[in-house]
């Protein structure tokens, strides 16, 4: 009448009565518990996914996937490399560029990089064109000797859009006095930001042929190239050596960063692993609560034995309810963790508002804001180590409940 017998027994036994009241708050606490890791568990995963993602975004959209350099100073031919370059498989883009570290002097001095750019080209590969503040890249035309600033930069130097500062290279000329530093004056045009402090605070454009003539050069020192999977750099980079000849040097975004997202990824395994011990803890309620009931139902497992019951049966019993309070907590866990995890930027965001403080202040964090990504691929694994940790959980108390001597659990009764 009642089949699989195990389960039913199982989930009678997950209901209060009158001996078990206590039995069952433990329950309780042991579902809450086991949910609230799960919850804080898909969390901070999701956290670490936010962070990652957005800095591989915010990284690599001012740094090329693949970059490629000529041996000497300046890239050789550098329209054929391009063509080169964009009819290569899974390249969406490239450009080429000046780069050179420099002096900027206005109200404030400051280091910077420069960066000459050909502003109908820079599209393909970067995003700046899209976290501009003030002005356009297009005003970065020949001989116009404009420049545009990341705002921090901006702000060290004193300048706003229309002003003026000069800029020194390290490019000397010889002169009655000695030598002395190449400079030129340029105008303000623009303002970007990226929300990143490394290159708000470091990095300024100006066109390519005033970039060149600036650092006497006769062509780009480079050329940047966007894949659609960041992920293929490596493969495209090697094609590109093959295409290209001996006369360019290959470089990708892993030669340079690759150390940087390496250590991301260790410290989301180390979370995980840290987190998943929390896990752990709050499993080991469970084990006290089935213990507890194992105790509380001796009379009830000698009689199943007398009627007939098997140990096998027996423990199946009690791993029912185990892993029933198991699956209870991992299913409220996740749906807890995912509505935060979905939620979190706006509620830091109303906090930080009623709180004025500032969680992430740009000043110290790449990011301003926190991010927030939740991957299934995460929540599966949460999912299932913590579903192995209740079944592991129910294990020795079910044991001990099929080792139950009915003769022994009997005679005080």
């Amino acid at each position: 009448m009642f089949r699989p017998l195990e389960l039913f027994i199982g989930l009678r036994y997950t209901r209060a009565k009158r001996r078990n009241q206590f039995i069952s708050f433990i329950s309780t606490v042991s579902i809450v518990c086991i949910a609230i890791s799960v919850t804080a568990l898909i969390t901070v995963m999701s956290v670490m996914n936010g962070f990652d993602s957005e800095l591989r975004t915010r990284i690599l959209g001012a740094v090329s996937h693949v970059t490629v350099s000529g041996i000497d100073d300046t890239v050789q031919n550098w329209q054929t490399a391009v063509k080169t370059a964009e009819g290569t498989k899974h390249v969406l883009g490239a450009a080429p560029y000046v780069e050179t570290q420099a002096f900027l002097q206005a109200k404030r001095p400051s280091g910077a990089l420069i960066r000459g750019v050909v502003p109908s080209m820079e599209p393909n590969v970067s995003d700046l064109d899209k976290h501009m503040v003030e002005g356009k890249m297009a005003d970065l035309t020949d001989r116009s000797w404009k420049i545009i600033l990341g705002r921090e930069l901006a702000l060290t130097l004193g300048v706003n859009v229309g002003d003026k500062l000069t800029v020194v290279v390290p490019q000397f000329t010889a002169t009655p006095m000695g030598a002395v530093p190449k400079l030129r004056s340029f105008t303000v045009s623009g303002i970007f930001e990226l929300g990143m402090q490394e290159y708000d605070a470091n990095l300024a454009l100006v066109s390519m042929p005033d970039a060149e003539r600036l650092n006497g050069l006769e062509g780009p020192t480079g050329i940047r190239i966007k894949l659609d999977d960041m992920r293929q750099a490596w493969p495209v980079a090697q094609q590109l050596v093959n295409k290209l000849g001996q006369a360019y040097r290959v470089e990708t975004w892993m030669d340079t960063h690759a150390n940087f997202f390496r250590a991301i990824d260790m410290e989301k395994t180390v979370m995980f692993v840290i987190l998943s011990l929390i896990i752990l803890v709050a499993v080991i309620n469970l084990i006290s609560m089935l213990m507890m009931l194992v105790t509380d139902k001796q009379a009830d497992i000698a009689i199943l034995r007398t009627l007939g019951s098997t140990p096998r049966s027996i423990m199946g019993m009690f791993m029912v309810q185990g892993i029933l309070v198991g699956v209870v907590g991992i299913g409220f866990g996740v749906l807890l963790g995912g509505l935060l995890s979905f939620n979190l930027p706006a509620i830091v965001k109303w906090i930080e508002h009623v709180t004025g403080q500032t969680f992430l202040s740009p000043d110290v964090y790449y990011i301003s804001e926190l991010p927030s990504q939740l991957l299934w691929s995460d929540v599966g694994w949460v999912v299932l180590v913590t579903f192995i940790f209740s079944l592991l959980a129910t294990l020795y108390p079910a044991w001990r409940a099929s080792r139950t001597q009915p003769a022994q659990a009997l005679r005080y009764e």
